[in-house]
């Protein structure tokens, strides 16, 4: 895998798997290689950011992501600026575009993650630098990312791989995982019940790019036909942000799609993988995240790296 560049002219957003091609996916990760050996050669700090100002603003709680972009930022040289949705006038109804303008004139970048993807719209629409996807209700790229370069480390290739997602097919991760798998051409089989299942539109707009790609796309409610000769095995949480009204009938319609220990001996070779954080005893077992073959922590930590890859890429 060679790298190219083929984010030229710089400052586009990241708001979407959409936004990305085939040949960018491959770069940010080839780059996100290259980046983690020099963080283990103690290479940690590249002023490639030097003095840049990015503001990170965050609707909803987070870990992974703020952690994993603030050290991104700062170990490339650049300024971090937290700020959490409550402490801006956003709070007090400010429009999202007037916001936008106003930290325009302050900041080279932004690090969004809220809840309506409409604000993400709104926000680059409004604002010069490049804006990124911190997730959203309808995607999170940032996480997709960082999951294909953990299939990457762990085989080798991203061709001929096949990830089975289990659980809750049409929240963000999965939207994601379905676009990135259809530019990529990896295959993907989503197994949810129905009425969990994805969006007529993200379905449309995956089967039409699977089909430039060779991408085989399999939505279907049986669990032992979706995980059969899959490589990954990935999940998420039951009850995403902003949907806790929804919890006792998303747990009992969702239970027969938890990943235990039977699911992962049916899926002798495959990884487990999920993006964090998890409710153990409901979308996944302790055994399950704690095993040989759970990916979760080296995910985890690949959020490092690529939201460098990530930066570098778009600034």
């Amino acid at each position: 895998m060679k790298y190219k560049k083929v984010f030229e002219p710089k400052g586009k957003d990241l708001l979407s798997m959409l936004d990305l091609n085939k040949d960018q996916i491959n770069s940010i990760i080839h780059l996100t290689s290259l980046l983690k050996e020099l963080y283990y050669l103690g290479a940690k700090e590249i002023n490639y950011l030097k003095n840049k100002k990015i503001g990170l603003i965050f609707q909803k709680p987070s870990t992974r992501t703020r952690v994993s972009f603030t050290v991104a930022i700062q170990e490339l040289g650049g300024i971090p600026y937290y700020f959490g949705w409550n402490e801006l006038q956003l709070i007090r109804g400010e429009l999202i575009r007037d916001t936008a303008k106003v930290l325009n004139k302050y900041l080279d970048g932004a690090v969004l993650r809220v809840y309506e993807h409409e604000i993400l719209n709104e926000f680059a629409e409004n604002f010069e630098g490049p804006v990124i996807n911190a997730l959203s209700d309808l995607e999170h790229p940032c996480q997709i990312l960082a999951d294909f370069y953990t299939i990457y480390e762990k085989f080798g290739r991203l061709e001929n791989i096949t990830i089975a997602y289990i659980g809750d097919g049409a929240n963000n991760i999965a939207n994601s995982l379905l676009f990135g798998c259809a530019i990529i051409g990896l295959n993907i089989n989503i197994i949810a019940p129905k009425k969990y299942q994805p969006a007529s539109e993200i379905l449309r707009k995956s089967y039409e790019i699977a089909n430039k790609t060779n991408c085989k796309i399999n939505i279907t409610e049986n669990i032992e036909e979706g995980i059969k000769d899959a490589d990954i095995i990935y999940t998420d949480v039951f009850v995403s942000m902003g949907m806790e009204k929804e919890r006792e009938e998303r747990l009992s319609i969702l239970k027969p799609y938890q990943v235990n220990q039977k699911v992962m001996e049916m899926a002798k070779k495959a990884y487990f993988m999920h993006c964090g954080p998890w409710h153990l005893g409901e979308e996944v077992t302790p055994e399950v995240v704690y095993g040989e073959r759970s990916l979760v922590f080296e995910q985890a930590e690949n959020r490092l790296h690529v939201s460098k890859a990530i930066l570098i890429s778009l600034f």
